[in-house]
């Protein structure tokens, strides 16, 4: 019974398979979308902490055009 005492892996995949995951993902998603897909995900996490603690970085009034 010592099996069953073993923790699995992420929904009971192990490592190898998880590693399969992400390379079938990455060649049917392709490089450049994965990117946008992290930094847009990033965005939304910093927005999100923005909210939850109140801190808003100050925005500035765009500059008028002087002529």
């Amino acid at each position: 019974m010592i099996s069953a005492m073993i923790p699995q892996g992420l929904f009971g995949l192990g490592t190898a398979e998880l590693i399969i995951i992400a390379v079938v993902i990455l060649v049917f998603a392709g490089g450049a979308r994965l990117v946008g897909l992290g930094k847009a995900s990033g965005k939304a996490i910093r927005e999100f902490k923005e909210e939850l603690t109140g801190d808003k970085p100050s925005e500035e009034a765009p500059d008028s055009a002087e002529s």
